[in-house]
């Protein structure tokens, strides 16, 4: 019996080499950037309005600015070579930033259903020529972040953050409509009323990525990835006969693993064992995993799909 590994030695270095600046990490500095400028803004105009929705609104973009800063370290974090202690390398850090974000837009949004139901009750005036004025540059200002990062990569990490952006820029969209129809009416509860419906939106959405980051963390299989079938192309080999102990995951939604045990029909040399090894890599070309590890054993006549 012999053991095989294969682990795309040049895809690596290519990856983590240090010349190549990383596009998520170039698009979450500007999102960081325009969040924090605009949240200054915010608490300025909320005092200048005497609106406790802009104000409550700034709090929530503070917040939304620190995960923006958390994911922008662990992201870049998450691009450096393995080490001693971290084999894989860093990759996992980046869903790890995805899971706080998603925490935090839970409890954001909470805290934002908590807040706006006493409005419900008690409506309270404000200045709506002002926060017409502030909710334009919000739009303005936050949909510009969330197409920069709409643009580059699909890191997990990356489409949390989206998410945070897309929460403020709602509730921008939300504060304007609500602004001009309260000039035009005096219709002061509209402003709680769309607030509610926005941080419902936001919880659901922030459940559902919740839901992938702790999939992965729980190394489930990747939805796009079907072992099954993975097991029949490898079975379509006639040097195959079983496969059993087939394990698939993945480090960060991106990179996927594989290790394998395939039985072959007889006792081969080093050198058929690698010719054996290239033609299982073809084959698994089509599912783009990174990282591939074989074990060849000898045994039966039949190829069994058996697994441990």
């Amino acid at each position: 019996m012999a053991k095989e590994h294969s682990h795309n030695c040049n895809h690596d270095h290519h990856h983590h080499g240090s010349a190549h600046v990383h596009p998520v990490t170039n698009n979450l500095k500007v999102a960081f950037f325009l969040n924090l400028l605009f949240t200054i803004i915010e608490f300025i105009g909320g005092a200048l309005t005497n609106s406790v929705a802009i104000l409550a609104d700034a709090v929530n973009d503070l917040g939304d600015t620190f995960a923006i800063g958390s994911a922008l370290f662990l992201e870049n974090y998450s691009q450096k070579g393995r080490s001693k202690n971290f084999s894989f390398g860093f990759k996992r850090f980046s869903p790890l930033s995805a899971l706080i974000n998603s925490v935090i837009l839970l409890v954001g949004s909470i805290i934002i259903v908590y807040e706006s139901v006493p409005r419900l009750l008690n409506p309270e005036p404000v200045q709506s020529e002002g926060m017409l004025y502030l909710a334009i540059l919000g739009v303005l200002m936050n949909g510009a972040a969330v197409l920069r990062l709409k643009s580059g990569g699909d890191s997990i990490n990356q489409r949390t953050v989206m998410l945070h952006l897309m929460e403020d820029a709602l509730g921008w969209i939300a504060v304007l409509i609500g602004s001009g129809i309260m000039l035009l009416t005096d219709w002061v509860i509209i402003d709680p009323i769309l607030s509610i419906g926005i941080a419902l939106f936001i919880l659901w959405n922030a459940f559902k990525n919740l839901r992938k980051v702790s999939m992965i963390f729980l190394q489930a299989t990747p939805e796009n990835l079907d072992v099954e079938s993975i097991r029949q192309t490898l079975c379509s080999l006639n040097e195959i006969t079983g496969i059993h102990d087939i394990h698939l995951w993945t480090m960060d939604g991106q990179y996927h693993i594989l290790s394998v045990h395939l039985v072959v029909k007889e006792d081969k040399r080093l050198n058929e064992l690698a010719d054996l090894r290239v033609k299982v890599r073809r084959l698994l070309n089509e599912y783009h995993i990174n990282h591939i590890t074989i074990q060849f054993e000898v045994a039966g006549e039949k190829c069994t799909l058996e697994t441990h």
